[in-house]
């Protein structure tokens, strides 16, 4: 059952690799045009690290459905980078959006106090008006290596929502060549899911680093609230997306596949 009541786990052999929280609100210029000295101050110890950059947008469409649509380059966006000192947390800050992300999830208590303090001096800060968006992303990549699962299929460790074509047990795993699953579900009456599941080959950015051959099972999800959420009311907004969040991952994975990450 996709959208099911499940326990709540903590998994020894957890495969997430990401998690992200944005928040959007509308543009604040005054971020853009300065540095952001006082709220760096207040979060300087948590995430004494800094850079900026720009970065180039996406073009934007003039004239849809017209007979002759352009596109027209957008300006360059000011973020600002604070890093914790270990290199695992990363906030991000733009006159449109402050993200948090981190790459060793400590599980969702610890992830929303991280978030609590830098949420709290933007707000005072700022002042914005509201919330347009509030985000929540886990991105999960499962390797059968890992798990001790080497030539158990896909479809035997994830729900047949997300793995439909290789429930044929008559087609060798490796003649499919792409079979990648995008969902967007609606899950209450302001809040979406994009997910993105399917097996490949995972790339390293980092320049040099060899390529992993193995193939392995991303189970991306992007969970949002849409709508003016007021300020005071984020914290409850996220709260409801980790609850949805637990509700779609569990749905999504197997008993089989939840025993070899040692479920606790």
């Amino acid at each position: 059952m996709l959208f099911g009541h499940y326990d709540r786990y903590q998994y020894a052999k957890s495969p997430l690799v990401e998690v992200i929280c944005q928040l959007r609100f509308p543009t604040i210029l005054s971020i853009g045009s300065q540095e952001p000295a006082a709220f760096q101050e207040a979060i300087r110890r948590e995430f004494p690290r800094y850079a900026v950059r720009q970065e180039q947008p996406a073009p934007r469409v003039v004239g849809a459905g017209s007979p002759a649509p352009k596109l027209e380059a957008q300006p360059p966006v000011t973020n600002y980078n604070f890093v914790s000192a270990d290199g695992l947390w990363k906030l991000n800050l733009t006159k449109d959006f402050i993200a948090l992300s981190t790459v060793s999830y400590p599980g969702w208590e610890d992830f929303a106090r991280q978030l609590d303090k830098p949420l709290a001096a933007f707000i005072r800060l700022y002042k914005p008006a509201y919330f347009q968006r509030v985000g929540l992303r886990y991105v999960n990549v499962f390797s059968r290596s890992r798990l001790g699962l080497e030539g158990v299929r896909w479809s035997e460790l994830f729900a047949p929502a997300y793995t439909a074509p290789m429930q044929d047990t008559s087609i060798a795993e490796d003649r499919f060549l792409n079979c990648g699953c995008d969902l967007t579900l609606k899950l209450d009456s302001s809040c979406r899911a994009k997910i993105h599941a399917g097996p490949g080959v995972v790339k390293r950015n980092a320049p040099g680093a060899p390529q992993d051959p193995e193939v392995k099972f991303l189970f991306d999800m992007d969970l949002s609230m849409n709508g003016n959420t007021p300020c005071t009311l984020a914290a409850g907004a996220l709260e409801t997306l980790h609850g949805h969040s637990t509700r779609l991952f569990e749905g999504a994975v197997t008993d089989r596949l939840r025993d070899a990450m040692e479920a606790g």
